[in-house]
């Protein structure tokens, strides 16, 4: 007969928006284990499987803390009350937790209180006890039996009309008769229980007992701060050219989103394991790239079997088609050929077209370098050292206008988009600089063969002043580098040939470019003496620039930025992943214009 053996959920804590599906290990009659599903319509030697999954109301109603949410809220800040900042941020764990968040938290406030224009007198109270009656005034406890709309975000909860169980002060609720739940923010603050039990297929009665699971309280998706798009000064020199879309702009992400096979508890222990886990991670980063809203996506590090069941189809629903490259395997491989991540590039629909694509493999690469120029004997070393599994995807996009094909080919518009991740081992500098340098070559050749905009966007891995950002941002490297110094293989030499003809720009050197006291916290958060982002990477072990998208200054010219973080919407004591942000690195976006002079480097 089928026995259930065992049931677990893959994660402790369950969040809202995010699918739970337990772990159900199963013994067929044949003896044999199994994960696999035994549907009422699929029974296996006359019986099957029933889920039902229930929602605790107890009387005790519960807040949880907007830093901590695993933990229940002792403080809500009034401040957020009366600015009406949503209610779930408001709540506290600790007078510390307020504390140690305060720089983060009163950001909250300074919107607020600029969006609504207020000039009023600065708040009495920061903080007290929550009291469910609303007063404001100090209790001692959050367990009150009084109002319940403050513990659902500030909306009534309505359950199901069929009581299912009662238990002292507990009641249960039936939510869901399949084996996945995606918990709403109707279950904020409850207990979920999931049950599993053999049925008998012909009298539909169970038959043994019935495995039970209890999560931990349901917790509200944290959300980071929402990053707004700047405008900057186009400078007025560039002959502004219409023709991409009816409003003349578009714009392109670039993201770096974390690979699962990479994102261990042992190399991000300070993220909490909840947050780590990928059926979080995936839910909270796709908000997150839907929410930016961009034409063209970049993504970085993701998973073949991420793509081809999530990303793919989940942006499909948003108007996105998609591309990817995997990397290669030849070093990678561990196994699972799934789990192998690469490059993804989505594009609107409505806004684009594809009519190329072109796959840049630097394993092939190296192996023609080395047919070229590497005695025999040196070769297998030459290849150990060259052969890393880094790729680059390359897009020729045709822009729609009116969601219809340009009919007049001297109307049409054209724009490559190159997408990479470039190797992480820092001691291989020469490596990194020869794997940019040959992208860069193959974009020149598409360049020779048309006259269009570019975009090279992706991780670098190579912080600013570093070769590969000279040899991108300035055309050239200087012989007197000392990445040029690491080159055991000599193949980048003659140190004359790591040059390019593209006029290539960073985009978010246009901050530094800009000028008007409203740009001042912005170029804050800038390198003066490279005019990058201080980081887009973040980690305990290193912070600092390793992403960029870069622009032909010739046909393109910035139109505004997606604003960068700062220590105040990273907490001081959070690195990155983190529950609200669920990669190590941060998102770039930019937003471009097509312009029509052509001024060279």
């Amino acid at each position: 007969m089928l026995n259930v053996l065992r049931v677990h959920l893959p994660s402790d804590i369950p969040i809202v928006g995010c699918e739970l599906t337990p772990y159900v290990l199963l013994r067929r009659p044949d003896k044999t284990v199994t994960t696999d599903d035994v549907s009422e319509s699929a029974p296996l030697d006359g019986h099957f499987l029933r889920y039902k999954w229930y929602r605790v109301q107890s009387d005790k109603k519960v807040a949880v803390c907007s830093v901590h949410p695993s933990e229940q809220a002792t403080l809500q800040c009034l401040g957020c009350l009366k600015a009406k900042i949503p209610v779930s941020k408001s709540y506290h764990c600790s007078p510390k937790c307020f504390s140690d968040a305060w720089q983060h938290h009163r950001v909250l406030h300074d919107r607020a209180a600029s969006a609504v224009n207020e000039n009023g007198n600065e708040e009495e109270e920061v903080f007290g006890r929550f009291n469910n009656s609303g007063s404001g005034s100090i209790n001692t406890s959050l367990s009150s039996s009084a109002s319940s709309a403050n513990l659902t975000n500030g909306s009534a909860t309505v359950y199901p009309t069929t009581v299912s169980q009662r238990n002292g002060g507990e009641t249960w609720f039936e939510v869901g008769r399949s084996k996945t739940y995606t918990p709403s923010a109707d279950d904020v603050g409850h207990v979920l229980k999931f049950e599993c039990v053999v049925v008998d297929a012909e009298t539909k009665l169970t038959v043994g007992h019935t495995n039970t699971i209890l999560t931990s309280r349901v917790i509200p998706a944290p959300s980071p701060i929402p990053r707004q798009l700047i405008p900057v000064d186009a400078m007025g020199s560039l002959d502004v050219d219409g023709r991409i879309t009816s409003s003349g702009t578009f714009t392109v992400l670039s993201y770096n989103i974390l690979s699962d096979s990479y994102a261990s508890n042992d190399l991000y222990n300070y993220c909490p394991s909840w947050a780590l886990s990928w059926p979080y991670r995936r839910q909270n980063l796709l908000r997150e790239i839907v929410g930016y809203r961009a034409d063209i996506i970049c993504l970085q590090e993701v998973q073949s079997d991420h793509y081809d069941e999530f990303f793919a189809p989940e942006l499909d629903k948003h108007g996105y088609h998609g591309l990817y490259k995997r990397k290669t395997n030849e070093v990678v491989y561990n196994g699972n050929i799934n789990t192998i991540d690469g490059c993804a590039t989505f594009f609107r629909r409505d806004r684009f077209s594809h009519v190329k694509k072109y796959e840049v493999e630097f394993n092939k690469a190296a192996q023609s370098l080395t047919d070229a120029m590497i005695p025999t004997t040196q070769k297998k070393i030459a290849l150990n050292r060259l052969v890393k599994d880094n790729v680059a995807l390359i897009v020729v996009l045709e822009a729609k206008v009116n969601n219809q094909p340009v009919d007049n080919p001297g109307k049409r518009q054209l724009l490559c988009v190159a997408n990479t991740h470039v190797n992480v081992h820092q001691d291989l500098k020469d490596v990194k600089l020869w794997q940019v340098h040959t992208l860069l070559k193959g974009l020149e050749k598409i360049a020779v063969s048309a006259d269009i905009p570019m975009l090279v966007c992706g991780d670098f891995n190579s912080v600013p002043g570093s070769a590969p950002h000279a040899l991108l941002a300035m055309g050239k490297v200087d012989p007197s580098h000392p990445d040029l110094a690491v080159d055991p293989l000599n193949i980048l030499r003659p140190h004359s040939k790591l040059i390019h003809q593209l006029p290539l720009v960073s985009a978010y050197s246009s901050f530094a470019r800009t000028v008007g006291l409203g740009y001042e916290q912005h170029k804050r958060r800038m390198d003066s003496s490279t005019n990058e982002p201080l980081f887009t990477n973040v980690t305990r072990d290193f912070i600092g620039s390793l992403d960029y998208i870069f622009y032909t200054a010739d046909s393109l010219v910035v139109e505004s930025l997606l604003e960068l973080l700062d220590e105040e919407s990273l907490r001081k004591d959070t690195a990155l992943p983190s529950p609200e942000w669920s990669s190590d690195h941060i998102a770039l976006l930019a937003e471009f214009r097509c312009c029509k002079n052509k001024p060279r480097r």
